[in-house]
């Protein structure tokens, strides 16, 4: 958690090498899971590890690149047809559950937490931990709150989906033991997390998860940069 000491924090990630073309951005998706048990909601954050060579040090939401096992993992719940249509609209068929999926993975990956619900089905690859815990991923849980793509400067980009969750959907709101990729997880409330070391992108989906709060019908927003360009242009999913 954060001091009042001064830190020097590292870049968010490495840069892009002189002369050369941007880096194609890898799908990736992440989940901003709510508690809403206190007198605040809070949402959960993990630390990164300083080694990483992208948002070292940073607190961010679980998440992360898609894998191809993702496209057959097997689920309790499917994506709400609102979700799904959502996901179709600019991906492939199948991609947006897979995104959802390797949300679900990761989280249980990097924080030890279970999206999911009973169920019994055979896992594979990295699949296998999951499934062998008795459940099966809960994707009927999830909502997408934006969408971003990593600026062309940076050397390692991501085309993310940042989707949204409640904790009650979670089979335990405790960390399994000997489970979690993150040095720290907390659950943090929206005021507190603005204090902690949060990457760019991470900071406005916090401003933007409380945005939605009080209004959920407002647009879904998709920021992505552009050479030559100052900045960042959002439009609306």
């Amino acid at each position: 958690m954060p001091t009042d000491a001064p830190i020097v924090h590292k870049p968010e990630g490495p840069p892009r090498q002189p002369g050369q073309r941007a880096v194609r951005p890898k799908n990736a998706a992440t989940v901003m899971i709510i508690r809403r048990d206190g007198p605040k909601p809070r949402v959960l954050m993990g630390k990164r590890h300083g080694g990483h060579s992208f948002m070292p040090d940073r607190w961010v939401f679980p998440g992360g690149r898609i894998d191809r096992a993702d496209y057959r993992a097997p689920y309790a719940t499917d994506l709400r047809p609102d979700v799904g249509g959502l996901f179709d609209r600019y991906l492939p068929a199948g991609k947006g559950r897979a995104l959802a999926l390797a949300a679900v993975r990761e989280t249980w990956e990097e924080a030890g937490l279970l999206l999911a619900r009973p169920g019994e089905a055979r896992g594979r690859g990295p699949w296998k931990d999951f499934v062998d815990q008795g459940v099966l991923p809960d994707l009927e849980a999830m909502d997408v709150i934006a969408r971003a793509i990593t600026p062309p400067a940076v050397g390692k980009r991501f085309d993310t989906w940042f989707l949204l969750a409640d904790a009650e959907r979670l089979t335990s709101l405790e960390r399994q033991a000997d489970c979690g990729e993150l040095e720290e997880i907390a659950w943090v409330d929206f005021d507190d997390a603005q204090g902690l070391p949060l990457p760019t992108v991470t900071r406005m989906m916090i401003r933007e998860a409380v945005l939605r709060m009080d209004d959920p019908t407002r647009p879904k927003p998709f920021l992505r940069y552009k050479d030559r360009e100052e900045g960042m242009r959002p439009v609306s999913l």
